[in-house]
């Protein structure tokens, strides 16, 4: 398994196929979500993906303070269906933090977390931040890390 931490302008067109589809299949196929994933915020986006024979199983994307939010934030966090509980989610979300705190993108960290994944943005320090609210008809909370 490889980690890679690249810009828009850094991807193959092979490696954003792959996240794409990995997006498409979690987040709209899975989720049963018809939404517009592709929302031409990508070339602003560092992606942080993990391939294994050939394809992406692990990605999100993170933005600096201002290019999606007014602080840096965290999005698409998505690990591939057949490798879920093998820890990958949370290394995914180890390595995407440790590359904010070690670069140029300074915290505050925000995130927009489906409910039901509250517990697990806790365990790395994350802070409920006003109330529930539908975002593609998925209740999602605003999560800080400070």
């Amino acid at each position: 398994m490889n980690w890679n931490f690249k810009s828009y302008n850094e991807l193959t067109k092979d490696e954003l196929y792959s996240l794409l589809r990995l997006r498409a299949e979690v987040f709209v196929v899975e989720q049963d979500c018809p939404y517009q994933d592709v929302d031409n915020k990508d070339q602003k986006a560092l992606h942080v993906f993990a391939i294994d024979k050939n394809q992406v199983i692990a990605y999100t994307r993170i933005f600096k303070a201002g290019d999606y939010f007014q602080e840096a934030s965290i999005g698409r966090v998505v690990t591939k269906p057949s490798y879920r509980r093998t820890g990958l989610g949370q290394k995914l979300m180890q390595k995407t933090i440790e590359f904010i705190e070690k670069g140029s993108i300074s915290k505050p960290i925000r995130i927009s977390a489906q409910t039901y994944l509250i517990k697990f943005y806790e365990s790395y320090g994350f802070k409920k931040i006003g109330i529930e609210y539908k975002e593609d008809g998925i209740p999602h909370i605003s999560m800080l890390l400070q």
